[in-house]
């Protein structure tokens, strides 16, 4: 069978302005391209669109054109909140274009709101909640619809939900992602600035799953069990990016990449005994790490250790990310830092409970580590989240789908006056934050080893002159 599989660009940035997010950080999309390589090995012809990828043409007729010059017999859409109704859209054109065309879409939106997608997109033949490379498979194998594990369906005007597909348990058998199918790869798929100092670079998920429920955060394609590749397979994986592809840093995007101590220290000792030429970041949770895994980390090839902080305030820490203090994030901080290795915080801006007096705590909190870098999302309520049902009583909350995407403010929390003062807010901490004089200091000791990024924000400088621009909501003045 011929399969196309599409990564919708949805909307992530601003409305009604040049979409920047992909210039200061492309990603590869690494679920499409596993399922595409599962399938290679079934023995199908597959091809791989992103719409968000290098060279990418804007404009639903140029992407249906493209899809419809592979002639495929099945379309599979992978989709986010806010890329879903781009992806509907395009199926709707490829209907009318092909009425024999088979449509699948999957991805964590889909895993979340499930069959009550099939009675509203009428151009939407199957959907594939959770894990989708062996539900795919069977589906283009030519199994009955009615057979398949984990596939939702239509049975005239009924729509029925089959029997859950169980996780992969032993990710080892995964294929490595089909990279090679996708257009770009690598040199078109940059990482964050100043992440890196050495190029080309790439990004890997080593497990699937995290047993935690922080509020936030959408659980519904790898659920709360936790699997792992073993520390042979991802060796071999990074053997393989480095060889065929010439990478030589990664960002590994696990939640909980260190909570198999064993794991990770076998890792290192291969990565130590074979070494590579690959440079890393990863991320830590805390009460996962301690002094001597981060040792074997550094020894390794790790350059940037991210922690996940949310907020300065005790009281949203509590609520919202469970068993986590204040105290041992600055000590995991610490930890890091005194290693060797540089420190980067995740924090999130407007969860449910925030106030003015939280934020500033927030920013003082995060000036006060001594960090690195640091990422601010904005927060955004997603369906499968455990905050999702309470949301509507915590403040104002504007469902609009292609805004779900953590980079704009859908819900203004009661304690803050109104969406246009929590942008305010979230770019005051963010200025407050890259004109810190330690922080400034930190990357000019630092600018040879980023020459790389600063080549590469020298050749966009136009782009991230926009986005900047597009960074404050205009009428905004500078606090």
């Amino acid at each position: 069978m011929r399969i196309a599989l599409v990564q919708p660009a949805g909307s992530n940035w601003v409305r009604g302005r040049q979409d920047m997010a992909a210039v200061a950080n492309r990603m590869a999309p690494l679920g499409l391209l596993s399922i595409a390589a599962w399938l290679e090995r079934e023995g199908h012809e597959v091809s791989v669109l992103d719409c968000l990828g290098p060279g990418a043409t804007p404009g639903g007729e140029a992407i249906v054109r493209s899809l419809l010059g592979f002639r495929p017999d099945l379309v599979g859409f992978s989709t986010t909140t806010s890329s879903f109704l781009d992806g509907h859209a395009l199926a709707v054109r490829l209907k009318e274009a092909d009425p024999g065309i088979r449509t699948v879409f999957g991805g964590v939106h889909v895993s979340a709101v499930g069959g009550a997608l099939l009675e509203r997109f009428a151009a939407i033949d199957y959907l594939c909640p959770g894990e989708g490379e062996v539900t795919l498979a069977a589906l283009a194998g030519g199994a009955d619809p009615k057979e398949i594990d984990g596939l939702i369906r239509r049975d005239g005007e009924s729509v029925v939900t089959n029997r859950d597909r169980k996780p992969l348990q032993d990710l080892d058998l995964l294929p490595f992602p089909a990279y090679y199918l996708l257009r770009g790869f690598p040199r078109g798929y940059n990482l964050p600035l100043f992440s890196y100092i050495r190029t080309p670079g790439a990004t890997l998920v080593t497990s699937r799953g995290c047993p935690y429920r922080c509020s936030y955060c959408d659980r519904s394609v790898f659920r709360q069990s936790y699997r792992m590749n073993s520390p042979e397979y991802i060796h071999e994986h990074l053997s393989h990016l480095r060889r065929h592809f010439g990478v030589r840093h990664v960002n590994i995007y696990d939640d909980l990449f260190t909570a198999h101590r064993p794991r990770i220290a076998e890792l290192c000792r291969l990565l130590c005994s074979r070494p590579l030429g690959i440079q890393f970041n990863c991320a830590v949770r805390v009460g996962h790490t301690d002094r001597e895994l981060l040792k074997m980390l550094k020894e390794a090839g790790c350059l940037m250790v991210s922690v996940g902080v949310e907020s300065g305030e005790p009281e949203l820490l509590a609520r919202h990310k469970a068993g986590v203090t204040l105290e041992e994030i600055r000590e995991t901080v610490a930890m890091i830092r005194e290693s060797g290795l540089r420190a980067k915080g995740l924090f999130m801006m407007g969860l449910p409970g925030e106030t003015e007096e939280s934020i500033r705590k927030t920013s003082d909190f995060c000036l006060s580590l001594g960090l690195d870098d640091m990422n601010m999302a904005k927060f955004t309520p997603f369906p499968g989240a455990p905050v999702w049902g309470t949301i509507r009583e915590e403040g104002t909350f504007e469902e609009d789908w292609p805004l779900m995407n953590c980079l704009n403010f859908v819900f203004v929390p009661g304690g803050i006056a109104s969406r246009e003062r929590l942008d305010e807010l979230y770019n005051r901490h963010v200025k407050r934050f890259y004109t810190d004089p330690d922080w400034r200091r930190r990357l000019i000791r630092r600018t040879w080893q980023h020459r790389w990024s600063l080549w590469y924000l020298f050749i966009h400088l136009p782009q991230f002159w926009t986005a900047k621009n597009s960074f404050e909501p205009r009428g905004e003045s500078t606090p």
